[in-house]
C-alpha cells in the first residue's frame, strides 16, 4: 500500500437505480424500492474509490465488515450517490464513515472497514475453497520460451508470432496445445518488456477448427470437464495479458478456434475465412466462449451461430463486427506486421492500460459464464446424442440424433 492515505480522504460514487438494484414490497409493483444490499454495495464501492489511487500493483481492498442503517427509499430511476470518509488507517486496514443520498436526502448511513490484500492471496483462497482454477492460475515465467511442441513461436523486433502448428489436424487444439498455450501466456506475461505485440495464427489451410473431437473420444467425464475450464480460462487470459494479441485468421475458425479468435484484441481475416460454432452438429453446446461471442456480435447473431451451426463468410464475419478487417490472403502476414508496427510506435504502458481498461469495463460477466456453459455441455456430451456425434464424425456420416 503506497504512502500518503490520511483521515479525511473522500470519495464518491455516482449511480441510476436499475432493475437489477431494486426489490418489490408486498408484490405491489408500487413498492419498488432502492434495496439494502445494493445501497451497502454502493457505500462499499465508494470507500474501494477511496484506496484505489493507494494501492500497489497487484493489491485490492476487500471489505471486512459494515454496520449500516436503512433509513429512507429511493425508486428505480433514482440518482443515488454513495459517500465514503475515511476516519481510522491501522495499518493495512481503514475505517470509513459512509452514507447513501439521493438529491438531499439521507437514505443510509453507518460504518464499513476494508484491508488491503495482495491479490494473489485472494486467488489462493478461491482456488482452496472452490477447487476451481481461476482466470490467473497460469504461472508467470520469467526465464527462457519453454519447448512447446504444438506451437512455433518467432520473435523479431518485439513482435511476437505464434502459430499454432497441427496442420494435419487442422491445429484442432488437444491436451498438449492447452498446456503449451498455457505455457505460452506465462510466459508471455513474464516478458512485457522483451515481447509488445503478439500475432496469433495457424499452419497450414486452417486458423483452428477447434477442440480435438477424436481425443475428446477417449476422455472421461472428469478430464473432459477440467480441459474445458482450463480452455476457458486459457483463453480469458489473453485478455491479462500486458502485450495487446491480433488474431491473424488465414482460414476455417470453427468451435474454440473461433473462441481463441475471439479472445484476441483485434481479428484479420483473409477473404476465404470462414467462421462457425459447429458444436449442435455434434450434440452438446459451446463449452465457453457464448457470453464473449454475445457482447461482440450481439445475441441474435450468436444465437444464429450456435444454434444453426453453420459457418459465415469472412465478409459476413465483418459485417457481423466479430472481425475488424478482411484482406485478400496473400496481404495477410504483411497486413499484421503492419499494425504490429504501428501499435510498436504507441507508448508501451498506455497501450497496455488502454487494453486492460477495456476488458474491465466489460464487467464480471462474461468472465465466470464459461463456467455454467461447461456443465451444460459436459451434460450433453454424457447423453446418448453426443455419442452418436461423436461416431457419426469419426465415421465420417451425418448423426441421427434422438430427436429426427
Amino acid at each position: 500500500m503506497k504512502p500518503g492515505l490520511t483521515l479525511g480522504q473522500r470519495a464518491q460514487l455516482n449511480w441510476t437505480v436499475d432493475a437489477s438494484m431494486v426489490i418489490t414490497l408486498g408484490s405491489d409493483s408500487r413498492a419498488t424500492v432502492f434495496s439494502t444490499p445494493n445501497m451497502i454495495l454502493l457505500m462499499e464501492r465508494a470507500a474501494r474509490e477511496v484506496l484505489r489511487p493507494w494501492l500497489e500493483h497487484g493489491e485490492e481492498s476487500v471489505g471486512i465488515d459494515v454496520n449500516i442503517q436503512h433509513l429512507s427509499g429511493a425508486g428505480m430511476g433514482s440518482s443515488v450517490t454513495g459517500v465514503a470518509v475515511v476516519t481510522l488507517i491501522d495499518g493495512r486496514h481503514v475505517q470509513f464513515d459512509v452514507e447513501a443520498w439521493a438529491g438531499d436526502r439521507l437514505l443510509g448511513k453507518g460504518t464499513h472497514r476494508r484491508a488491503v490484500v495482495p491479490v494473489s492471496r485472494l486467488i489462493e483462497n478461491l482456488e482452496k475453497f472452490s477447487g476451481q482454477k481461476s482466470l490467473s492460475h497460469m504461472k508467470t515465467n520469467t526465464g527462457p520460451l519453454p519447448n512447446l511442441p504444438t506451437l512455433r513461436v518467432e520473435i523479431n523486433n518485439r513482435i511476437c508470432t505464434v502459430t499454432l502448428n497441427r496442420p494435419a489436424s487442422l491445429n484442432a487444439v488437444n491436451v498438449q496445445m492447452t498446456a503449451d498455450i498455457e505455457q505460452l501466456v506465462g510466459w508471455l506475461l513474464g516478458h512485457e518488456q522483451d515481447v509488445r505485440v503478439v500475432l496469433l495464427t495457424g499452419a497450414g489451410r486452417a486458423f483452428c477448427a477447434g477442440d480435438d473431437v477424436k481425443e475428446l473420444r477417449s476422455l472421461d467425464e472428469a478430464t473432459a470437464r477440467d480441459l474445458s475450464l482450463r480452455q476457458a480460462a486459457m483463453y480469458l487470459a489473453f485478455e491479462q495479458l500486458p502485450q495487446p494479441v491480433i488474431a491473424v485468421i488465414n482460414g476455417d475458425t470453427f468451435g474454440g478456434g473461433c473462441i481463441a479468435a475471439l479472445a484476441a484484441d483485434i481479428r484479420i481475416a483473409c477473404h476465404s475465412a470462414r467462421f462457425g460454432m459447429p458444436e449442435i452438429h455434434l450434440g452438446w453446446p459451446p463449452g465457453y466462449g457464448i457470453a464473449q461471442l454475445s457482447a461482440l456480435i450481439g445475441k441474435s447473431r450468436a444465437l444464429e451461430m450456435c444454434l444453426m451451426g453453420d459457418p459465415i463468410s469472412a465478409q459476413t464475419a465483418l459485417q457481423w463486427g466479430l472481425v475488424n478487417e478482411v484482406v485478400p490472403e496473400g496481404m495477410l502476414p504483411r497486413r499484421a506486421q503492419q499494425l504490429a508496427a504501428r501499435m510498436l510506435q504507441m507508448p508501451a504502458e498506455a497501450l497496455r492500460m488502454t487494453k486492460r481498461l477495456v476488458h474491465l469495463d466489460e464487467g464480471i460477466q462474461p468472465k465466470v459464464a464459461h463456467r455454467a456453459d461447461t456443465e451444460a455441455y459436459i451434460r450433453c456430451l454424457m447423453l446418448p446424442d453426443a455419442q452418436e456425434g461423436l461416431a457419426a464424425f469419426a465415421e465420417k456420416r451425418n448423426p441421427k440424433f434422438s430427436g429426427q
